[in-house]
């Protein structure tokens, strides 16, 4: 079976026509019609305070509740109590960063790689002033890849948390998080998984992965400006909460949701489960049920997408100035559709510049993951960056192909 681009391209409004070729989407994707859809629903009919008697305040907590289901089935969460949704993974990781650190003591050790965004960088540095020790877990040079050996060297008694991107936002690399994960466990630390570059091209399940937090954009997924992290119940209960504090320690995700979670966004969430059950549901298969038809549409879009990669790396693989940073091949195993590369003696900035004109959106720069940019010694205009999802064409690589040929030659 293949991916129906035409039921694709009815889903995002914004690809009607597609006269602009849209190929930044690891920097946020194009929403879905049905995201939209049940934001305006939310506003126009439940825009109303949660927690009275009367039954349109019944029915916009009800609504909010079915979003948390869904977005627990999503990830394959264990309960609804492990959803904590809030407005952004940078947000997310703040406060699970000040919560955490009230656990620990001075001397304890967080392993931190060196390939994460800010978001999964910044909250762990800022536990120094408690006297936290921050060690670096560093790429290897030539595969650009994390090492589970390297891992497992840097773990020792004082190790609570192992923190690290399931994707990096330049690389594309995939990372084998559930090696990770039992290597910190061995040792009795927890991980933390950053997924935002991950959770557009696979599905998500948490504790297949056997994380302990795990952490991502739905904005980045067809979705709204709108975030999730989940955390093992027993986890989140113990931890201190961020809340009022008359909020009681078992009122999680609440007690993590300082001025309470955006409800009309969290109601279009609900959204991209509909879309992809409906996109892994149209090869006429019966599925038993909803995360074997979410597992079916993303088995056609990490096909769809590696198609659409190869046709960009067979180009670049094939020009002597062009460094690709990170996986050279297209294999869907290894990477996402994320690729990223510089040209010799050629700025990445003015690569970008050049291509703006013909109405192809691409980008350039190091993305928030500027201790990764500045470990591989990048100019300060970082790399080029080329993001596709399953809705990109070949057709599309080809219009942007044309015009870097000449650029890159």
């Amino acid at each position: 079976m293949t991916l129906d681009v035409k039921f694709v391209e009815s889903q995002f409004p914004a690809l009607r026509g597609r006269e602009f070729v849209y190929l930044d989407n690891a920097g946020g994707s194009l929403v879905l019609q049905g995201v939209a859809d049940r934001v305006s629903e939310y506003l126009l009919t439940t825009s109303v305070q949660h927690g009275a008697t009367y039954s349109k305040s019944q029915q916009a907590m009800e609504k909010v509740a079915a979003a948390q289901q869904s977005v627990m089935r999503l990830i394959n969460a264990s309960r609804p109590e492990e959803v904590i949704m809030g407005p952004s993974t940078t947000a997310l990781l703040r406060i699970l960063g000040i919560a955490i650190g009230e656990t620990l003591s001075p001397g304890d050790e967080i392993i931190v790689s060196i390939s994460e965004h800010e978001s999964n960088y910044g909250p762990w540095e800022l536990l120094k002033r408690k006297g936290v020790k921050i060690v670096q877990w560093t790429i290897e040079p030539d595969s650009f890849r994390l090492d589970p050996q390297r891992l497992a060297s840097l773990m020792t008694d004082r190790t609570k948390l192992v923190c690290c991107t399931h994707a990096s936002n330049i690389l594309g690399t995939i990372n084998p998080i559930r090696e990770f994960a039992d290597i910190a466990h061995a040792h009795g630390a927890k991980i933390c998984v950053d997924a935002v570059a991950y959770a557009p091209h696979r599905l998500v399940d948490v504790r297949a992965l056997d994380v302990d937090y795990y952490v991502f954009s739905f904005y980045k997924l067809y979705g709204p400006h709108h975030a999730v992290l989940y955390g093992r119940y027993d986890d989140l209960v113990a931890l201190p909460g961020q809340n009022h504090f008359f909020i009681e320690p078992t009122r999680t995700p609440y007690k993590f949701q300082p001025g309470n979670v955006n409800y009309e966004l969290s109601f279009g969430c609900i959204g991209i489960n509909e879309y992809l059950v409906e996109l892994g549901g149209r090869g006429g298969k019966v599925h038993k049920d909803e995360r074997a038809a979410m597992g079916e549409a993303f088995d056609l879009i990490s096909t769809q997408e590696e198609v659409v990669c190869r046709r960009l790396l067979d180009f670049l693989n094939a020009v002597p100035s062009v460094k690709i940073i990170g996986e050279k091949t297209a294999d869907a195993r290894l990477r996402v559709p994320t690729v990223s590369f510089t040209v010799k003696n050629l700025n990445s900035a003015k690569i970008v510049s050049a291509i703006d004109q013909y109405n192809i959106g691409i980008r350039y720069g190091d993305f928030y993951a500027r201790r990764l940019a500045e470990h591989i010694d990048l100019e300060k205009d970082g790399v080029v960056r080329v993001s596709m999802v399953h809705y990109n064409t070949t057709e599309e690589i080809d219009r942007l192909v044309e015009r870097l040929a000449p650029l890159l030659s």
